[in-house]
C-alpha cells in the first residue's frame, strides 16, 4: 500500500475554500482547543481525527435528514455523511498547517437493501515527522465498523471486496471532488441524496 498525493504542491493541501472553510470562528476555536491539549503535531492529528470520528455523528446512523456539506455546517449541526465529515477533519487539520486531502473508495451502499456501488469519502493526511501520507476514515464507528488511527497498519471503516466490484484508491486529492460537492448541494434531504449518491468522480472523468 502506497498512499500518494495527486499534486506534489503541498500548499494545495493547506488551502481554504467554500467547503473547507477553516477560517470559520467555530472551527478556529475548536482547532485551537484541540491543539492546546496535545503535545505535538502527531498527537494533534490523532486527537482531531478521533474528535470528528466520535463526536460528529454520521447522519445515517442517527437518521438525520438534513444535509451538511461545508466544514462549518458539519460542526454546527453535529453530523454529516462520510464526505462531509472528511471536510471537517481536513479543515481542522489545515487550520493548524497540517496538509490534508481527500480519498475515495467505491463500495456497495448496503449488502441487503441497496447493492449499488457508490463512492465513500475519507481523508489523506501528511505526517511530517514520518515524511509519509496515511489514510484516515472518520466516518464514525458502530457495530461492524472499527476505524482507528494508525501510522503503520491502516485500519479503515470498510474492507474492500474486489469480488463484489468494490474499488480502492490510494490517491489523496487536494480538493473535495466536484461530483461529490454537486450531489451534496443539489439534493434537499439525505433521503433524496441516498438515491443520488455519486457513482463517478470528477477526478476520474
Amino acid at each position: 500500500m502506497n498512499v500518494v498525493p495527486f499534486s506534489n504542491i503541498i500548499e494545495e493541501y493547506l488551502r481554504e475554500d467554500t467547503a473547507i472553510d477553516y477560517r470559520s470562528e467555530a472551527i478556529m476555536w475548536l482547532a485551537d482547543d484541540l491543539f492546546q491539549k496535545t503535545k505535538n503535531e502527531l498527537e494533534f492529528i490523532k486527537t482531531a481525527y478521533e474528535f470528528v470520528r466520535d463526536n460528529i455523528s454520521h447522519s445515517a446512523d442517527i437518521n438525520e435528514d438534513i444535509i451538511t456539506c461545508t466544514a462549518s455546517e458539519v460542526l454546527k449541526n453535529g453530523h454529516g455523511i462520510c464526505f462531509a465529515k472528511s471536510h471537517l477533519l481536513a479543515a481542522l487539520l489545515r487550520c493548524k498547517s497540517v496538509p490534508a486531502g481527500f480519498c475515495y473508495q467505491k463500495l456497495i451502499l448496503d449488502d441487503d437493501t441497496a447493492t449499488v456501488l457508490v463512492y465513500h469519502g475519507l481523508n489523506g493526511v501528511y505526517l511530517k515527522e514520518f515524511k509519509k501520507w496515511i489514510r484516515l476514515d472518520a466516518r464514525g464507528n458502530k457495530n461492524g465498523v472499527n476505524a482507528q488511527f494508525s501510522i503503520e497498519n491502516e485500519q479503515l471503516a470498510f474492507p474492500i471486496r474486489p469480488e463484489m466490484g468494490e474499488e480502492d484508491s490510494f490517491v489523496v486529492y487536494p480538493n473535495p471532488d466536484v461530483k461529490v460537492l454537486e450531489n451534496l448541494r443539489k439534493n434537499k434531504t439525505r433521503t433524496e441524496l441516498w438515491n443520488n449518491l455519486p457513482t463517478e468522480l470528477g477526478y476520474n472523468g
